[in-house]
């Protein structure tokens, strides 16, 4: 019996010493509607054209189409290709990148078309399967920039009228990324990029863009000032609740969203979680004085490894953030679910290009107050939107 509460005792004093491990995110999903595999952008600035992709894979499977893997290669090469001419043509003013907007994807495929991923892998051409774009950005920037700002007094063509700088340029991206096709065959049919996009019956005019700024009128469009959106493209101008309105809508209807946001805030994890975490409301609950925790590095304060009050921004903030260039245009992304936390936070269901990593394998939660305090805007199919807004807007 002695040693019997000998060990007890020992036994209690242990657990007694033993660390508290502090318990994380505990998810719950709400809803979560169908989409494609995890995909990896690697070492180039094409999120907008896996982000719209992966979205139009989803729309797809919504649709009963089936399920299908498009090429991300095919749309940016064309793409490229389309923004060189844009820079050269307002003699460097349009900036020539790897950045893009949710509309060159649809652009793209009501004129260039769409191939499967088969057809036109990434990195195939250097002996990869992961695309890294820094040698072909250096080269392809180098070329543009030296017509764009070359002051040159006419530009040289072949005996066509091509201009040759042009030929230059395409030439570097076949390099690079390879041979847009002509034709090929896809489970045992042949078809162009052109008659392959037909026959998924997507329609261009189906899709929306919207956003939320005071700084135009609200159902309105406008093209939005961010440097990648060089075709400028229209989104209409909705309040922030009622964009807000549009994510829940969409997602409950079993639609999904492409979202263009901004990452780069300390909220937005590399470990699957973004949240605006309230710092003067977990400040006080921290019991520390304000001095100390101001000097708290993000880590120390703990605010994006378990809940904690968060930020439930104004239409004001988010036009500040905007205007002195605090928010801006990072990366695109797809919506595609809600969940919430054990403390009954909401959080949206996002499908990244990063890769099957982190703790979710290439899925994000975003909270509710991350996404709309950091949303450049959205796009969507028109019968997801809610029938009172979709008449403030006059869309039908």
């Amino acid at each position: 019996m002695l040693l019997a509460m000998t060990g007890f005792l020992s036994l209690n004093l242990m657990a007694q010493d033993a660390p508290k491990t502090e318990e994380g995110f505990v998810f719950t999903t709400i809803k979560e509607n169908p989409i494609t595999s995890v995909k990896n952008q690697n070492r180039a600035g094409t999120c907008w054209c896996y982000s719209t992709l992966g979205f139009l894979e989803a729309e797809l499977l919504r649709m009963g189409k089936g399920e299908f893997d498009f090429a991300e290669m095919y749309t940016v090469q064309k793409t490229y290709l389309d923004r060189a001419d844009k820079a050269v043509r307002t003699h460097g003013d349009i900036s020539f990148s790897q950045g893009g907007s949710f509309y060159d994807v649809i652009y793209g495929m009501q004129h260039y078309g769409l191939v499967p991923e088969e057809v036109m892998r990434p990195g195939v051409m250097y002996g990869d399967t992961l695309s890294n774009h820094t040698e072909l950005s250096a080269v392809s920037d180098a070329v543009v920039a030296a017509i764009a700002k070359g002051r040159l007094s006419s530009l040289q063509t072949d005996a066509t009228g091509t201009p040759l700088w042009k030929k230059a340029v395409e030439a570097i991206h076949e390099i690079y990324l390879g041979e847009a096709p002509e034709t090929f065959t896809y489970q045992g049919k042949e078809y162009t990029p052109k008659s392959f996009y037909e026959s998924t019956g997507l329609n261009p005019d189906d899709y929306v863009s919207l956003t939320s700024y005071t700084h135009h009128p609200f159902y309105t469009q406008f093209a939005l000032e961010i440097p990648d959106n060089w075709r400028w493209a229209l989104s209409y101008n909705l309040p922030i609740d009622e964009l807000m309105e549009v994510f829940d809508n969409a997602i409950m209807k079993r639609y999904t969203v492409a979202w263009g946001s901004d990452v780069s805030e300390d909220g937005f994890t590399r470990n699957g979680i973004a949240v605006l975490p309230d710092v003067e409301k977990a400040q006080e609950l921290s019991g520390s004085d304000m001095a100390h925790w101001l000097k708290l590095t993000p880590a120390e304060k703990k605010l994006n490894t378990k809940p904690q009050p968060q930020k439930w921004c104004t239409q004001a903030e988010r036009q500040k953030a905007y205007d002195n260039w605090e928010t801006t245009d990072d990366h695109g992304m797809v919506i595609y679910g809600i969940a919430k936390d054990q403390e009954g936070t909401e959080y949206y269901l996002v499908k990244n290009s990063w890769g099957v990593t982190g703790k979710y394998d290439g899925i994000w939660y975003a909270s509710k107050a991350f996404v709309r305090y950091k949303t450049i805007n959205i796009l969507v199919h028109k019968d997801a939107l809610p029938k009172a807004i979709a008449k403030k807007l006059g869309i039908k």
